[in-house]
């Protein structure tokens, strides 16, 4: 068995190699940026190698600094991780001829269904179902709208060498197949260096299921199972599960069968998986299969108790599969949910900065968070804004979503924008809870993008009661404070009133010294709190009238916010008399910004496509704003003149930068 492997990767994907091969006894090396040099894949391997600047391009995709570092380090083998060099042949090939282990499968394999038009050859050879649509080169976009239309809109416009979503664009017309074919060939050149696009029939309410494989170097290749990656966002996974709700065990043998003919048909060893899309009766289409770990592994791990990472290595250094199909059984459910940095009230849009706060639900046999980050840790703009992926599990499908709510509620997570509160609506959705999910379910559940009127319906009363309860522990607190006036000791009231924007909801709270617990009671309907909570805790952890719960706090300014379920509730608790003398405050407007282009968020100003005086009307293009490695196309949303353009191409933009000023037409 290797001593030492070196992770070419960063982030949570090299935090969960560096734990298998721990496990393993297996000595690792990390690499990393100049941006990364304190992160936490760094300070978990036993050894770390600088490679480069921030950007990607000048140090994880430079192989010769890889190889270097293998060298240097005495490292026997490298984990790819995914993205980067995973699926770079050109990668796999240089190892070899260094005479280090890649762990993962044959150049030739890489090769084969690293290409999208190249491997559904292969796939249809192999007697796998294929999306019907051009599998050749399309040289300029006049071809693309001609191939759209012989193949029937809705199509699918994709980079050929893509992944992650990039270089992907759905056309349901010309003009859409215009622009799609456009932008896809523009991402694909920036992120691949590859510009080949391709087009395909898009499959209306599809669903996205792929199944997972392994196979060694003697021949030995078997299925895992399914997972269920239906929940996306612009082509980029969300929520995964695993199995499936929709698969039955037919299909499941199918798919699986078909995986396995596609694998052995390249000599694939390793783990890989073999991505279909779905169709509501049933019908099974190949997509793609990605020669490395997938993101979302850790739900077949915990279902089939399978540690892919370990096989990975194993199968690496030779050793035979021990694993038959017959012995793959599917235990409970598991899901897995990614948190990212990024505002989901501002059309998900990353988001940079300091972990000023950062605490993960603790871990358990039915909680498990892959992160790569740590308080006090920066989300960089260089790369993916995943800041962990949190799984859970269950004995039903309903437990794993509990065990998902309960985990999203003690998510806490400060100084950065998060899409927990969009999860956690996910979660809450009935439509989601039946299973009735496509690829679709987020444009067609939130069809005017995610805003604070999606947030989970449930009642406020809960949060009212903790933000009683935390106002009287500071109010008993305070009170208690020595060095007070002897003669005019502060006295704590009894009833208090809890402003939250324009309600005003009174409640009184009673308080038992016997036995330390709390009434808190709201109208006409009392609350039994008990909870260990101490003043400056950043969670509440409780039970309320015997059920557990868990609300997030932060002060604010004399008031609280509170967090649980995906809802963020603002509350002041006052006196009466405090109360009705907020009601008189003056309220002051934020300045109106709506003549102004701002920067959504931070990134590169790739194009400006308007000029001063130019008269622009709603969908008009603006400008493109490049950020992880999307270009995002700004719209004009209403007619107007451009009055002043304030930032240049090629400027690096913070969030809120005013990039273009109007002017009204009369």
């Amino acid at each position: 068995m290797f001593k030492k492997i070196l992770i070419a990767n960063r982030g949570e994907i090299a935090c969960r190699v560096i734990k298998s091969a721990r496990k393993m006894g297996i000595k690792t090396v990390a690499v990393y940026s100049d941006a990364d040099k304190n992160a936490l894949h760094v300070q978990m391997a036993d050894e770390a190698v600088n490679i480069g600047p921030a950007p990607s391009n000048q140090s994880y995709l430079i192989i010769e600094k890889i190889i270097e570092a293998c060298k240097s380090t005495g490292a026997e083998a490298v984990h790819p991780g995914y993205g980067f060099l995973s699926e770079n042949q050109a990668f796999a090939k240089a190892l070899d001829a260094a005479k280090i282990a890649f762990i993962g499968p044959p150049n030739g394999a890489i090769a084969a269904m690293g290409d999208k038009i190249t491997s559904k050859k292969i796939a249809a050879d192999a007697g796998v179902s294929t999306v019907p649509g051009y599998m050749g080169v399309i040289k300029d976009t006049d071809e693309a709208v001609k191939i759209a239309n012989d193949v029937g809109y809705p199509v699918m416009l994709k980079a050929s060498a893509g992944g992650g979503g990039k270089g992907m664009r759905i056309a349901r017309n010309d003009a859409e197949c215009r622009e799609g074919f456009e932008r896809a060939t523009s991402e694909a050149a920036s992120s691949f260096g590859d510009d080949r696009v391709f087009v395909e029939k898009f499959v209306e309410e599809p669903r996205h299921i792929e199944i997972q494989v392994l196979a060694d170097k003697h021949g030995n290749t078997i299925y895992l199972g399914e997972r269920e990656c239906s929940i996306q966002r612009r082509h980029q996974k969300v929520v995964e599960e695993a199995p499936s709700p929709f698969i039955d065990p037919a299909t499941r043998k199918a798919m699986g069968e078909q995986a396995v003919a596609l694998a052995r048909a390249v000599d694939y060893c390793s783990a890989g998986t073999v991505e279909f899309i779905v169709d509501k009766d049933k019908n099974f289409y190949f997509l793609e299969m990605n020669t490395r770990l997938q993101v979302e592994h850790p739900v077949t791990e915990l279902v089939t108790g399978q540690d892919l990472v370990e096989w990975m290595i194993k199968i690496a250094d030779g050793q035979e599969l021990t694993l038959k199909q017959d012995d793959v059984t599917l235990t409970g459910w598991a899901m897995e949910t990614r948190i990212y940095a990024e505002d989901p009230f501002r059309e998900f849009l990353p988001s940079t900065g300091r972990l000023v706060r950062y605490q993960p639900p603790a871990e358990s046999a039915t909680v498990r968070v892959d992160t790569g980050v740590f308080e006090g840790g920066e989300i960089s703009m260089f790369y993916d804004p995943m800041v962990a992926k949190l799984v859970t599990y269950g004995e039903t499908r309903d437990d794993a979503i509990g065990e998902m709510r309960a985990a999203l509620d003690a998510y806490y997570i400060r100084g950065i924008s998060h899409n927990i509160p969009f999860l956690a609506a996910v979660m809450a959705n009935k439509r989601f809870q039946d299973g009735n999910i496509t690829t679709n379910f987020i444009a067609e559940e939130y069809p005017k993008g995610f805003t604070a009127d999606d947030l989970p319906n449930d009642d406020p009363a809960i949060l009212i009661v903790v933000a009683g309860y935390i106002n009287q522990r500071i109010a008993e607190r305070n009170a208690g404070i020595t060095g007070q006036v002897s003669d005019h000791p502060l006295e704590i009231a009894e009833s208090w009133v809890a402003v939250s924007g324009d309600e005003h909801t009174a409640f009184d709270i009673e308080f038992d010294g016997v036995n330390g617990d709390y009434i808190v009671a709201i109208g006409d309907r009392s609350y039994g709190v008990v909870s260990d909570w101490k003043i400056g805790d950043a969670m509440f952890v409780g039970e309320i009238d015997g059920t557990p719960v868990c609300v997030q706090i932060d002060l604010e300014g004399i008031g609280y916010r509170l967090s649980a379920n995906g809802i963020q509730r603002s509350f002041k608790v006052l006196l009466p008399r405090v109360a009705e003398l907020q009601k008189l405050m003056p309220f002051k407007a934020p300045p109106d910004m709506s003549n102004f282009l701002q920067s959504p968020m931070p990134g590169l100003l790739v194009k400006v496509s308007v000029e001063e005086g130019q008269t622009v009307q709603p969908g008009t293009e603006l400008c493109i704003l490049e950020a992880m490695k999307m270009e995002n196309v700004l719209k004009a949303e209403s007619k107007g003149v451009v009055k002043k353009i304030h930032a240049e191409q090629g400027a690096n933009l913070s969030v809120d930068a005013i990039i273009i000023e109007f002017e009204t037409e009369e």
